[in-house]
Order: C-alpha cells, then structure tokens, then sequence
C-alpha cells in the first residue's frame, strides 16, 4: 500500500443539475418579472385602499353616457304624457275661448243698451228744455251745458303723431308701451288745446266726435287717450262753433296756440287748422249734476 502513488484529493465542488433554459436566462427574468417593482407596489397600495378597478377616464365616460341614457328617458316620458294631455288642453283652450267670446258679447250688448238710454235721457232733457217757459235763455243753457246740437261756424283743428312716432306691432298708433316717444300727441296736449279754443272764444267745442261739457275731462289710460272715458285714436279732429276768423287768429296767437306750434317745430306732431262755414256737433250722450241741485221754492225758504 506504501509503495503505490496515492491521487490528489478532488477539491471540485459537485456539479448542480443544470437547468433546460439556463441559456435563456434573460428571457427567463423579463417573464418572471413582467412588472417592475415600483409598479407593483402601486398596484398594492391601490388595492388596498380600495382604489383599484376601472380606470377613471373609463368611469367618467361610463357615468357620461349612463346621464345621457337619464336624460333621453326623462326627455321621452315627458313626451309621451304632453301628447297625452294634448288634447285636454286644447279642448280647455277652445272652452276658455268661447267663454271670452260670450262675454264680449255680453259687455258688447250691454254697452250698446247703456248708449240708448244714454240717448234717451239726453232727449228727454231736451224736450223739457224746450217745453220750459223762457226758450230762448234755455236753449241758450242746453247749448252751453252740451246738451243741444249745435251747428253753425267755427274753426277745424286736427292733431296727429308725428310721421315717425313708435306704433306697436299690428300698426296700431296705441300698441306700443306708453307715452315715452315725445312725437306721439298725449293728453295734457289736448288738454291745452281745448283750453285755449274755449278762452279764445269757442262756444261749443268736440273731439272726434265727442261733445265736451263742463265736466268733461280728458286723461290717459295705458296707451290711449279718453274723453269722457271713451278712447280716441289718433288724428284727433278738434271741432270749435264760434267766430271761425276770429276765433283761429286768436287760438293762434295764444299761448296754448304757441305751444302746439312748439311741438309741431320740436317733436314733428302734425296740426292743420281751418276756418269753416257751417259746423255739427252732436249733443253730449247725458249731462250728469253730481253736486248742484234745482233751485226750488222750499230752498228759498230754507235761505231766507
């Protein structure tokens, strides 16, 4: 045993068993690490915190279309019971309809029945004014008072807007909103009108057609102009019975006949004036005393 050589120890460790796809260890770590760390981790925290799930772009166009699907179910609905109740309403709007035109009818009939007893009474005082003694002087007094027709000369006068006043919509001169434009007539400017003919001389004085009286008045209401709570619309013919020479120069020259001419020169309002032979003026529909009595035998008494 001494004689024979001894062979060195193996100092080798064994040999591992080597893998199939050992030489495709590049590959082998990109597919068992397909994520990178700091990817992973923010895929945990958000699992964690419930954050996970769809992404948010994709939940808000999701959200996005379910209103949409909301809005057009709301939209149909809505449409369907408006074509349901269609017809109720029309049939209500055809009652209310009707309902306004018998109405109208009524207030129409009922004006026309207050004109003939307005025209009754206004020839009823008529005819005791003539069958009263003293005719002459009551006549006179009728006249005056606007309750006799009168006829005779006197002076023409006409007012109207100005050719570029406002007018509403369907071309009524009324139709637009109030007496803002200054080229439109208004009420005080017929007011002054008809006071300057009566302090020029008019004895007997219409507006349209309308007899004023002692206790006519001439206001506004909205849009249109009243006299004795009737509504005029423009031109407004202004007839006066008097001296028709004298009575234009002196309306002219008055103050009130300044200050047409002043707004004819300013605002554009459009006046013409005239002298005539022979003007008609209707009575008044009724002269209404509200305050003054008759005097008769008893308040002389109760006086003395």
């Amino acid at each position: 045993m001494c004689g024979m050589p001894q062979q060195p120890p193996v100092r080798s460790t064994p040999r591992r068993p080597t893998r199939p796809d050992a030489s495709m260890s590049l590959i082998t770590n990109v597919m068992d690490h397909s994520l990178d760390d700091g990817y992973a981790e923010a895929a945990a925290r958000k699992k964690a915190t419930g954050e996970g799930g769809l992404p948010r772009t994709l939940r808000a166009k999701l959200g996005l279309a379910a209103g949409l699907v909301l809005a057009a179910l709301v939209v149909t609905v809505g449409a369907a019971q408006a074509r349901i109740a269609a017809p109720v309403v029309a049939k209500e709007r055809e009652e209310l309809i009707d309902r306004i035109d018998r109405e109208t009818e009524t207030a129409d009939e009922l004006e026309d029945t207050v004109d003939e007893l307005r025209a009754d009474v206004g020839a009823r005082q008529r005819e005791a004014l003539e069958q009263s003694g003293d005719g002459g002087r009551l006549e006179l007094m009728g006249v005056l008072a606007g309750a006799s027709a009168v006829h005779g000369p006197g002076v023409k006068l006409v007012v109207d807007d100005a050719k570029d006043a406002g007018t509403g919509a369907d071309g009524d001169p009324r139709g637009s909103s109030g007496f803002s434009d200054t080229g439109r007539v208004r009420d005080r400017d017929l007011q002054r009108v008809v006071n300057g003919l009566w302090e020029s001389g008019a004895e007997a004085i219409s507006i349209n057609g309308q007899r004023l009286t002692a206790l006519s008045a001439i206001r506004a209401a909205g849009d249109a102009i009243l006299v004795d709570n009737r509504p005029l619309v423009p031109p407004y013919t202004v007839l006066a019975v008097g001296d028709g020479e004298r009575l234009s120069t002196r309306f002219q020259n008055s103050a009130d006949g300044l200050y047409l001419h002043a707004l004819q020169e300013n605002y554009g309002i459009r006046t013409g004036i005239s002298v005539e032979d022979d003007l008609r003026l209707p009575a008044a529909p009724s002269v209404t005393v509200r305050t003054a009595q008759p005097k008769t035998e008893q308040t002389e008494k109760g006086t003395s």
